[in-house]
């Protein structure tokens, strides 16, 4: 425990989702009191044993009404937004959550008399590009730093862990599919960054490292392709399929005539693709301006290889077992 943390209140909205469970655990063991705030806090009771007895409280709020972060962020030194979509859906649009909820939870950080305010993003984030992902990520950054000017931005590569929906979303696909398809020849690049990394920078911006107001790109300690993942994701998983090269415009008129079909079935969306048309690198300024992982004091982030094939064994024909012999 860390006395700079000791009996201080961090709020993390989103805090039973992906990133955003992995915060509250590294929150709660530098010591932070910490506020989960989620849609559905009578289902995430199992944040509470990552902290001591009554460390962890999960509370109802949802980015689309900005009364439920009021009452999230009251009395808290440190407001963390961890919310995000890959699909825009009904009212859980990119515009919504992307962008309104976080000027919304600034907003209310600010009024409430907040220190701290530390908002994920990702990489790529452009108000100019074709992908609505990118804009609404950007829009969102914009409207955060209005709201809250001293907020800091952390903008992830790609994100893996146990709960991921790449890896696992590909090894599935592995499994059941005899092709994979190779969007865009697999030649885009990106700089996976392990999801308790990201995790351990959020704690250390809440505890004071990083300057206010400034935007951080995180990224991992490799560049890989697209093809360079897939070759990985089917070794560990145990599969040897074939690929199927799809240029780019093949993938947007699949993701167009699978538009009708719930999102989990979906391969890709038209948006996705788009997104896959640029690389997901931490940018030559940030490395040169310091405004990196490093600079958040992990100084040596975990790589895909040391993590990924512990999750993703159970694809295996054998499962857990398919290392045993005799």
């Amino acid at each position: 425990m860390t006395d700079i943390a000791k009996d201080r209140l961090a709020t993390v909205i989103g805090g039973s989702g992906f990133v955003g469970r992995y915060a509250v655990r590294a929150l709660a063991r530098d010591g932070w009191r910490v506020r989960a705030a989620c849609r559905r806090p009578d289902l995430a009771g199992y944040l509470q044993p990552m902290g001591r007895v009554g460390q962890i409280h999960p509370v109802q709020a949802n980015l689309r009404y900005p009364e439920s972060l009021t009452h999230a962020v009251r009395g808290a030194e440190t407001v963390i937004t961890s919310v995000g979509v890959l699909a825009s859906v009904g009212r859980q649009s990119f515009e919504a959550i992307h962008v309104d909820g976080p000027r919304a939870a600034a907003k209310a950080a600010r009024e409430a008399g907040v220190r701290r305010f530390i908002h994920v993003s990702a990489i790529g984030a452009d108000a100019q590009s074709n992908a609505r992902y990118a804009r609404t990520k950007a829009a969102g950054e914009a409207a955060v730093r209005e709201a809250f000017p001293g907020a800091i931005i952390l903008r992830p590569s790609i994100v893996f862990g146990p709960e991921d929906q790449f890896f696992n979303r590909f090894a599935a696909m592995a499994r059941m599919s005899p092709l994979l398809p190779l969007i865009g020849g697999g030649r885009n690049r990106f700089q996976p960054i392990y999801v308790a990394d990201l995790a351990d920078a959020i704690a250390a911006a809440a505890a004071g490292a990083g300057t206010p107001g400034i935007v951080y790109e995180i990224g991992g300690p490799e560049v890989l392709s697209f093809r360079q993942l897939l070759d990985k994701t089917q070794h560990w998983a145990g599969r040897d399929r074939s690929y199927f090269p799809m240029p780019f415009w093949l993938a947007k008129l699949q993701a167009i005539l699978t538009w009708p079909l719930p999102n989990g079935l979906r391969p890709v969306t038209v948006d996705q693709v788009r997104m896959l048309q640029r690389d997901t690198i931490v940018s030559e300024h940030a490395t040169a301006e310091g405004r990196t992982i490093a600079a958040l004091g992990i100084t040596h982030p975990e790589s895909v290889d040391a993590i990924v094939p512990t999750y993703l064994e159970r694809f295996k024909a054998k499962g857990q077992y398919a290392h045993y012999r005799g």
